[in-house]
């Protein structure tokens, strides 16, 4: 995963301006940056559905190889329009690497342990994103497509690593599906990935935008990727030690809505200096609660049901991303303000529902006191 994530994100900061700089507007940029997003929404649950029923090796290895594949195109002299198509594909294959990912380390661990695993995908993935900006900045803009190229060779390097890895279950078993299961706690868990994918959504379209009308260098913007970074991959393992010992419910909502508060602050920050500065300090909580999310999704799950409840989540999530970062885009170039604000009292509402559908759920499973479960 930190191998995949590295290469992902080597050029990914300065992609709106890549594909400016091959005859995008910014509609287009919208709609190319947009086809990541939809193809996921697509195809996740799907895909879940494949890893539980024919193993999550093979959904796992295609989504690597496909990324890989794809990510060597940025190099072909074509113009912006055909990139949607690239990105379509990376966003499929992104997907199924997400779905195959974390409900192989559901698999893997005891629910007791389940957040300090996660907690360990987490860290890899944003070192990923620590490490691979900064890589990305020995490639000019208009010569972004050689770290586009080194993206497709560092995931074809990381499905070499998944052919070995064990992923917690059959290549295949015949049998028939288990029914998955509905209740409050999945819905809780669709909320929850709602409200993140909201907030995500803000900075897809407009973080760049936001850096660049702050008079930011390109080398600040690929900072403030690996700046929010590294808090994160420090603090990981103590997000995923309170998901095990403290209650998930309330480490989540509080994770949540601290994502949301800072979310509006920062269009009122007029120096990328200090956007630098916050945004580390913004995932000091995201660090410590999403593992305590991302376990509560699969509390109580069979192992053949995992990757559809991950399918589930991950469409919830990408659905209110590329939401989000369309609905923000148009908001943005209103006021800047504007998208940062409405788009964190709308995280913060889905954030608060928690509370509602996560009311029967057992959040702290080491606590001796006896709590209701969902029926």
């Amino acid at each position: 995963m930190a191998i995949q994530w590295i290469g992902a994100t080597l050029g990914l900061p300065l992609l709106p301006l890549f594909l400016e700089h091959r005859g995008g507007t910014p509609s287009v940029i919208g709609f190319i940056m947009a086809a990541f997003f939809v193809a996921g929404i697509v195809t996740q649950f799907f895909l879940g559905h494949l890893a539980d029923k024919f193993g999550r090796r093979p959904v796992l290895i295609a989504g690597l190889v496909a990324y890989g594949i794809a990510s060597a195109t940025y190099l072909l002299p074509i113009s912006a329009p055909w990139f949607a198509l690239t990105r379509a594909v990376q966003g499929s294959a992104a997907g199924a690497v997400e779905v195959a990912t974390f409900s192989a380390v559901a698999a893997l661990f005891p629910e007791k342990e389940r957040g300090r695993a996660v907690s360990r995908i987490l860290a890899a993935q944003l070192l990923g994103i620590a490490v691979g900006p900064l890589l990305g900045s020995l490639a000019s803009v208009k010569d972004l497509g050689w770290a586009f190229l080194a993206t497709g060779v560092a995931s074809l390097l990381a499905s070499s690593q998944a052919v070995r890895a064990n992923l917690g279950d059959k290549a295949f078993d015949p049998t028939p599906l288990p029914k998955l299961q509905w209740n409050s706690q999945i819905i809780g868990a669709v909320f929850a990935a709602i409200s993140s994918g909201l907030a995500i959504g803000v900075y897809e379209a407009c973080w760049t935008l936001l850096m660049h009308a702050r008079h930011a260098s390109t080398l600040q913007i690929r900072l403030s990727w690996t700046f929010f970074a590294i808090p994160w991959v420090a603090l990981s393992p103590l997000g995923g030690w309170l998901g095990d010992h403290g209650n998930r419910r309330y480490i989540a909502l509080a994770g949540m809505l601290s994502s949301a508060f800072f979310l509006s602050l920062y269009p009122h920050f007029a120096s990328p200096n200090t956007l630098l500065i916050v945004g580390p300090i913004e995932s000091i909580g995201a660090a410590l609660s999403v593992p305590s999310i991302q376990s509560l999704l699969t509390e109580g799950a069979e192992n053949r049901e995992l990757s559809r409840r991950q399918g589930i989540s991950s469409t919830a999530n990408t659905a209110a991303l590329a939401g989000s970062a369309a609905v923000s885009g148009v908001l943005f170039s209103r006021a800047h303000s504007l998208p940062f604000t409405a788009i964190a009292l709308l995280s913060a509402s889905c954030a608060l529902s928690t509370f509602w559908w996560w009311r029967h759920t057992k959040g702290n499973l080491n606590s001796p006191r006896r709590e209701r479960t969902n029926a």
